[in-house]
C-alpha cells in the first residue's frame, strides 16, 4: 500500500490517473497531453507510468509495436479500501458481524422450528396463522371475552 501512495504523491502521476479516467490510452497520446499541461519529456512520462504500473494503478497492454495503458481497478479499489478504513474504523468488522447476525438468526429459526414442529415457520415467512395452531385457541378467547361483556 505504502508504493501506492508513494505514486499519488506526485502531481504529474495524479494527472496521468486523471487522464485514464477516461479510458484506456495510447502512451504516445498520454505524452502529448502532459505535454499540452506542463513541460515534460517523453521520457519523464514514461518513468511516471512505470511508477504508477508498479504501484499497482495502471495496468499495460502491447497493441502492435504501441503500449496502451489503463487504470488498474484492484490497485484503485485497494487504495479507496484503506481510505475508507480510516473513515470507519469498524469497517473491517462489518462482514464477520453480518455473518454472526445471520448464523444467530439461523439458529433461532431452527429452536423455534423445532418447538413448534414446523408451524412456526409459516408465520414467519407468510405473516399469517398457521391453520389448526391458534385458531382454536384464538376461538376460546373469544369465547370468554363473549361470555364477561354479557
Amino acid at each position: 500500500m505504502e508504493r501506492v501512495f508513494e505514486a499519488l504523491g506526485d502531481r504529474s502521476r495524479r494527472q496521468i490517473l486523471g487522464l485514464l479516467s477516461a479510458g484506456e490510452q495510447p502512451a504516445g497520446e498520454i505524452v502529448a497531453a502532459m505535454r499540452a499541461m506542463a513541460s515534460i519529456s517523453q521520457p519523464a512520462v514514461s518513468q511516471h507510468l512505470k511508477v504508477l504500473r508498479e504501484a499497482g494503478l495502471v495496468a499495460v497492454r502491447a497493441e502492435g509495436n504501441r503500449r496502451v495503458y489503463a487504470l488498474d481497478a484492484a490497485g484503485i479499489e485497494a487504495a479507496q479500501g484503506w481510505l475508507d478504513a480510516l473513515l470507519d474504523p469498524l469497517v473491517a468488522f462489518t462482514s464477520p458481524l453480518d455473518a454472526l447476525a445471520t448464523e444467530v438468526a439461523r439458529g433461532r429459526w431452527a429452536r423455534r422450528a423445532s418447538e413448534d414442529g414446523g408451524a412456526h415457520q409459516t408465520v414467519e415467512r407468510t405473516g399469517e396463522q398457521p391453520v389448526g395452531q391458534s385458531g382454536e385457541k384464538d376461538r376460546e378467547q373469544d369465547g370468554e371475552a363473549d361470555a364477561r361483556s354479557a
